[in-house]
């Protein structure tokens, strides 16, 4: 059972949900705070935007805090806390509607949190407008998406977790989607695209659904994208898929289900590289480092990176193997100084 501590002096929030400060509360100095909170979640009435949160985890007894928010997405690693001790922490999220994938609900309007973790203990929170915050935009499939409920995650849902203030993720992947409904759906890019400022990063990761595309319109898609990220002052990054789970019988994923070559013989990451190397794209070649990662873990030990135990499923991600692989695009951020390395947490 997960025990809450809510130290003081944030102990007035305690028995009943009080009303939110309403959003124009910002016009005021004073940041939105644990007024806003429960024992297990906090909601700020804001509008769709971007906003820094400082938190403050600790209490009397030792704890343990995780921080989610809006459609489950990993805000904050599960922290530690000794007895007695008050640790800060800050992160910055991205507030829109929907707040999940974009073909998707609604959701809650304004800013949800959620308290997880073994022994969470929240001791302060602090909620304001973000300022000259880079945005990391995640264009892709379900294998990115902010999946709405378990036992489903992304990779796209727990890479905020990795990030500091001053760098959010903008989600707009969204399941079933290949590079032609993806131009083609006015919910997604022409909705991604008008929001992309100088400065920040799109992340391209589509390929699992594109079952039926040639390569020339593949690869015309690709560029298609790269190209409009690029007139919008944004730097645009391609991500090859992740891997299917799918072994052959010495233990290798050398097949064209495993390694996302289509029915037409298309080989989606052959060709995102090409394009990568021809347009002078930063590539994040997720497809071989999931390969190699499978591959070392082999037929069992896999498993637990998908659903295969849960769903029989072989192409979408677990929470752990979801965060697994955020890792490895962190890894790359760094690797290839597409963000400062102090606006990445490690380990």
């Amino acid at each position: 059972m997960r025990r809450f501590t809510l130290a003081a002096p944030a102990a007035l929030a305690l028995a009943t949900f009080l009303t939110a400060v309403p959003a124009q509360a910002y016009d005021r100095p004073t940041a939105l705070g644990p007024e806003n909170c429960t024992a297990t979640a906090c909601h700020f009435d804001v509008p769709p935007g971007t906003y820094d949160v400082r938190i403050v985890l600790g209490g009397d007894e030792p704890s343990s805090t995780a921080v989610t928010g809006e459609t489950r997405r990993s805000l904050l690693p599960e922290t530690a806390v000794p007895a007695g001790r008050r640790v800060a922490r800050s992160f910055t999220v991205n507030v829109r509607t929907p707040e999940g994938e974009p073909t998707g609900a609604d959701g809650a309007a304004g800013l949800d949190l959620a308290l997880g973790g073994a022994a969470p203990a929240l001791a302060d929170i602090r909620v304001t407008p973000a300022r000259h915050a880079r945005q990391i935009f995640l264009v892709g499939d379900s294998t990115v998406c902010d999946q709405p409920g378990d036992p489903y995650s992304a990779w796209g849902q727990q890479l905020p977790q990795f990030l500091r203030k001053g760098i959010s993720v903008a989600n707009y992947a969204d399941s079933g989607e290949s590079t032609v409904t993806y131009l083609q759906n006015p919910q997604l890019w022409a909705t991604v695209q008008p929001q992309i400022r100088r400065g920040d990063l799109v992340l391209i990761q589509l390929a699992h659904n594109d079952k039926t595309t040639d390569e020339a319109t593949y690869r015309a898609n690709l560029e298609t994208l790269v190209d409009g990220v690029r007139a919008e002052g944004g730097r645009p990054v391609l991500v090859t898929p992740i891997v299917r789970r799918w072994f052959n019988s010495d233990g290798t994923l050398n097949n064209g289900i495993a390694l996302l070559v289509n029915g037409l013989g298309v080989d989606h990451p052959a060709v995102t590289r090409s394009v990568a190397a021809a347009k002078g794209v930063p590539l994040i070649d997720l497809t071989a480092k999931t390969k190699t990662l499978v591959e070392t873990l082999g037929v069992e030990a896999s498993k637990a990176l998908y659903l295969y135990n849960e769903k029989r499923d072989n192409t979408h991600t677990s929470v752990h193997g979801a965060t697994v692989y955020a890792g490895l695009v962190r890894d790359e951020l760094i690797a290839q100084h597409l963000v400062p390395e102090g606006k990445v947490r490690v380990g």
